[in-house]
């Protein structure tokens, strides 16, 4: 038997995780030694063979603990996953990584933010990690992607590498699996329950030296991914927001309690590469055009609730707003406008 498929075949007994693995290794003295001892019936090794020739077809790699492309912070965790399956670009496990998370019902406003901080440090030659969840983390792969060349964002998935979840980031996954890297503690092909989920979180946080935190409820997935990054002593940033909104209790909860630091952008991590170039903001506008920019924030603001604020008409401030815009001074969202 090979060592790989001795590694699989005790991972994939039921009842048997990371730490269990780690055990039995423990106690029998090696690999071998305990995948003997579970004396697995012809169905079972046939079921580990299959798996390891779907992976071999659909050109998926499996990278062990023991493996030098193995990730350096993964490693680090206590039980981490022996063995974790790899599609797309192997590079991608050697650099350093920053993982990014958040709420599935993010706001246009914190997923454009998020987009934007995923993309500095993707061109900063620095992978980004997420869950490929919707909301946050396509906004997080999105902007990393945005960035030329490859290798630049990396999504844990609960399922198999193979099983495109959800179904709505199809094409991303693709664009992943093309320019980046998928990976998964879990057999090829299977599909995620419950549970899952949430030793994804903990891989997700596990990979990286940083995390940062955008909108979240404090009962998301993407706070207990925060929170397995405190426990691991990692180096945890929060993106604050209005605390009205119900997705600003997480980031703003981790601020107050001391356990993440204030993030306000990538400024925060790299000095800005664009000095000399005059910012957008730095245009000429007049009055009128002040008042308006003044009346807006990072909360969408609808023309009737701006035109109260400046008293003027609807009608009167349609192309006042249209200049702004084309000045990229105040940017059209879902529900209104938002100071760029």
């Amino acid at each position: 038997m090979s060592d790989l498929f001795e590694k699989l075949l005790i991972l994939r007994t039921a009842g048997i995780g990371p730490a269990k693995y780690a055990e039995l290794v423990r106690r029998f003295g090696s690999v071998s030694a305990a995948a003997e001892s579970l004396n697995a019936d012809a169905a079972m090794r046939d079921k580990v063979q299959q798996e390891m020739a779907r992976a071999q077809a659909l050109g998926i790699h499996y990278i062990s603990d023991d493996d030098v492309r193995y990730p350096a912070a993964l490693r680090m965790i206590k039980n981490h996953p022996p063995v974790i399956s790899v599609r797309g670009n192997l590079d991608v496990l050697q650099k350093s990584m920053v993982s990014i998370v958040g709420t599935r019902h993010a706001t246009a406003t914190g997923m454009g933010f998020v987009a934007d901080i995923a993309q500095r440090f993707a061109e900063q030659n620095r992978v980004v990690v997420s869950g490929m969840a919707i909301g946050t983390d396509t906004a997080a792969h999105r902007g990393a992607l945005r960035a030329t060349g490859n290798a630049q964002t990396v999504a844990v998935l609960a399922g198999g590498v193979d099983y495109i979840w959800p179904m709505e980031n199809e094409a991303l996954y693709w664009e992943i699996v093309a320019r980046g890297a998928i990976i998964s503690e879990m057999p090829v092909g299977f599909v995620p329950v419950a549970t899952n989920f949430v030793q994804r979180n903990r891989w997700v946080a596990g990979l990286s030296e940083t995390l940062i935190l955008g909108e979240a409820d404090l009962k998301s997935g993407s706070m207990t991914t925060a929170r397995f990054a405190v426990d691991y002593g990692r180096d945890v940033w929060a993106i604050p927001s209005h605390p009205a909104d119900l997705r600003a209790a997480g980031p703003n909860s981790l601020i107050r309690s001391g356990n993440a630091r204030l993030c306000i952008g990538a400024s925060d991590f790299f000095e800005d590469v664009k000095k000399g170039v005059p910012k957008k903001k730095s245009l000429e506008k007049n009055d009128a055009e002040n008042n308006l920019v003044d009346a807006l924030g990072t909360i969408p603001v609808s023309e009737s609730v701006l035109a109260q604020v400046v008293k003027k008409t609807v009608s009167e401030i349609k192309g006042e707003l249209v200049v702004l815009e084309l000045q990229g001074l105040v940017r059209k969202v879902d529900g209104g406008y938002v100071r760029a």
